[in-house]
């Protein structure tokens, strides 16, 4: 694929996943077996020179985002888009990563919402573990010892897929049941956990990005960080939230069709994305999170109060119990 620094995308010195739209037939095409992967580069042979040792890092960086954090539903491919930005190794600490891979679990999130959608795609361990760091209910017991990454917390935890349907009732009933008390808004911010956290991810170039209003990029996917809806979980109280962004015509676009640059293709997407620090939420700092009043009224008016059906929300005690019931 060559080494053109053009071909990689870069915003206010901070190289960003861009690529070309490729045709909808060139899947296969640009894309390697993983069982392939695994037989050449299983193992670095013992006592390997430096070029061979950064063949094998290229190869493990490859598996790891094409399996892991931008996964798709196939899980036995990896795709050669890759090479650009496992070509300079020195380089790879300076792409937005994690913003894309925030646009790739959104996009899949949107897609499997579609109800002839039966399995997510995407960083799905990452998801995993943002439920469990925030809902203390839905955690699993033995699993109290962390580091860094705050991810691996959760490693060892493989739940089988048998009684799939009682567990997605037992967790609808649960999410039903919430209490203010049942959520955590900061779990990141407690002194322990602040301690394993690595520094540099506290630098203000990397926390701006948090309170950032802007379009999330991977690709040909296009997302919108919609942080001003979720203030408390940065120490602010949630004001009524301002019109939902429509994108819906961005759903259309999943890389097939033609061969565009991107940011030719979608300039203005790719212009919020530059201008980002101009877009960061200013807030006051409060004790007490939690929403305003006026949020409450909106969310009582507009929200979907219970996910499970108004049977298994009764309490079966008010049912009399017939006489010749044993």
């Amino acid at each position: 694929m060559g080494d053109d620094p053009g071909r990689l995308y870069r915003l206010d010195g901070v190289a960003h996943i861009a690529g070309v739209i490729n045709d909808e037939n060139q899947v296969q095409k640009f894309a390697v077996n993983c069982t392939w992967f695994e037989e050449t580069f299983g193992e670095c042979p013992e006592g390997a020179d430096e070029e061979t040792v950064r063949r094998f890092a290229r190869a493990y960086i490859m598996m790891l985002l094409d399996t892991q954090l931008f996964a798709d539903k196939s899980g036995n491919r990896i795709h050669i888009r890759w090479l650009p930005y496992v070509a300079r190794l020195e380089e790879m600490g300076g792409y937005s990563w994690g913003s894309a891979a925030l646009a790739w679990l959104y996009r899949c999130m949107c897609w499997v919402a579609n109800r002839h959608v039966v399995k997510l795609a995407g960083p799905l361990q990452l998801l995993q573990s943002w439920i469990f760091w925030r809902f203390p209910s839905f955690r699993p017991t033995g699993y109290e010892a962390f580091s860094w990454p705050l991810a691996s917390r959760w490693s060892g935890y493989n739940p089988g897929i048998s009684n799939k349907g009682p567990r997605v009732q037992m967790a609808r009933l649960k999410i039903d049941l919430l209490q203010p008390r049942d959520f955590i808004w900061m779990p990141y911010s407690a002194v322990d956990v602040i301690q394993v956290v690595h520094p540099e991810v506290l630098e203000p170039q990397h926390t701006m990005l948090w309170r950032c209003v802007t379009s999330l990029i991977y690709f040909a996917v296009v997302e919108w960080h919609q942080v001003d809806r979720v203030l408390p979980q940065f120490g602010g109280v949630q004001p009524p939230p301002r019109p939902a962004l429509n994108i819906d015509f961005l759903m259309l676009k999943d890389g097939r069709g033609g061969d565009r640059w991107f940011p030719s293709h979608l300039p203005d997407w790719h212009l919020h994305w530059q201008e980002r620090a101009e877009h960061i939420l200013q807030f006051d700092i409060v004790a007490d999170l939690g929403h305003s009043h006026d949020f409450l009224a909106w969310w009582h008016q507009h929200g979907k109060r219970f996910l499970s059906p108004e049977m298994l929300l009764g309490d079966p005690r008010g049912i009399p119990i017939p006489e010749e019931a044993t």
